[in-house]
């Protein structure tokens, strides 16, 4: 094609047009179009196969607002974000007065990748994966756990942060040279005076929280669960090495560190300076950022919205599971409903706490560590004894 194109433009005589096409393989109706084309515009060019009218295409105004929203909303500005926000806009402008509309999260992603804004990880596990677990109600559970930041100095800082397991409510954060129990119970005092305190705290069992401590009354506890058993809130412990039982508290560290390094580039010059922009973020969470497990409406709003609350006085109410507080019988079972579960004779005559999602159990001994878990098998009344958690 290319040689019969140069051959027209240079105007050489083809006799036998027939012949000369079938010898180059070329389909005459191609040749007498390519000579129209070439007699009429001088040279053979490709023409956009673009169609001449997109109905369907966004238009430009709300393109304009994506990219906006791309910039303003940052660090904050995926597609969820940004289509969150649209949603906002649009009812403010009356978009649908004027015949325009918030474009799907595939149309944003999209507009964003045609003008180089979109961050790809083709290697990231896809969202239909997810499968969460959170408490019914605001105060029913809050998570907290320790992360680490450094100073101006190079020197290490801990924050202990504390989030509501079912609004995610940023409750607390407590900036501390170390992870100690001291620390632990100060962010759970704040929390406290803020929001409340909750009816159920997980924690994972670094030795803030799960240090064992004898007592004057020879009970071997932690001091963590202790003091907050004496408000009433129970305390309770992940698998040992399973993060992701903690996993809303270990995404808000994440999210807290974007945060500081857009607000705060170069690291705090003390400890107090750490607190102060600790809450600075954690105001913006709770009040501005959308949070895309909520509904993509702010943590405090989703708290505000909430029909009711938990707390220590009541324990947590669940549509997708039930929390159960039992006595281990002499022979070391508890009776869940019409099935027999076994605990162990050496937990006879202690409370335990059982946490049931769907068929799945697991158990947490008074001082909040786990002690197993199993599944349910509907026909039998005797389930047997509980798995030891993985390590």
């Amino acid at each position: 094609m290319r040689f019969l194109d140069a051959m027209l433009v240079a105007e050489v005589k083809i006799d036998n047009v027939a012949e000369w096409c079938r010898a180059n393989g070329v389909n005459p109706r191609t040749f007498y179009r390519h000579r129209a084309r070439v007699a009429a515009e001088g040279e053979w060019r490709e023409r956009s196969r673009r169609p001449r009218s997109s109905p369907t295409a966004t238009s430009g105004v709300v393109v304009a607002e994506v990219l906006r929203l791309r910039e303003v909303l940052a660090p904050d500005n995926g597609a969820d974000s940004i289509r969150a926000e649209l949603a906002w806009v649009a009812e403010r402008a009356d978009w649908a007065g004027q015949g325009l509309c918030v474009p799907a999260r595939a149309t944003i992603n999209r507009i964003l990748d045609r003008h180089g804004l979109l961050e790809k990880n083709p290697a990231k596990r896809p969202r239909s994966s997810w499968r969460s677990f959170q408490f019914a109600r605001p105060r029913d559970c809050y998570q907290i756990d320790g992360t680490e930041h450094r100073l101006a100095d190079g020197a290490a800082a801990v924050a202990i942060d504390v989030i509501d397991d079912c609004s995610r409510v940023w409750v607390a954060s407590h900036a501390c040279p170390v992870e100690t129990t001291e620390a632990a119970l100060a962010a759970m005092a704040t929390a406290e005076s803020q929001w409340g305190l909750p009816g159920l705290v997980l924690a994972d069992n670094g030795t803030a929280f799960a240090h064992p401590h004898r007592f004057l009354d020879n009970t071997l506890t932690s001091r963590f669960s202790r003091a907050l058993a004496a408000k009433g809130t129970r305390v309770i412990h992940s698998s040992p090495y399973h993060p992701q039982t903690c996993g809303k508290c270990e995404r808000l560290h994440a999210t807290a560190a974007k945060l500081l390094t857009h607000f705060y580039p170069d690291p705090p010059a003390s400890l107090a300076e750490l607190q102060t922009r600790l809450d600075h973020v954690r105001t913006h969470y709770n009040t501005v950022r959308r949070h895309s497990s909520i509904g993509h409406v702010p943590p405090h709003q989703a708290w505000q919205r909430a029909a009711a609350h938990g707390g220590p006085a009541d324990l947590p109410r669940q549509t997708d599971a039930t929390v159960h507080v039992l006595t281990v019988v002499a022979n070391g079972t508890v009776a869940l409903g019409n099935h027999i579960l076994s605990i162990g004779r050496t937990h006879a005559g202690t409370t335990v706490t059982l946490l049931r999602h769907g068929d799945h159990i697991t158990a947490y001994a008074p001082q909040g560590e786990p002690l197993g878990q199993l599944m349910i098998n509907p026909t039998r009344r005797y389930q047997g004894t509980l798995r030891t958690p993985a390590v």
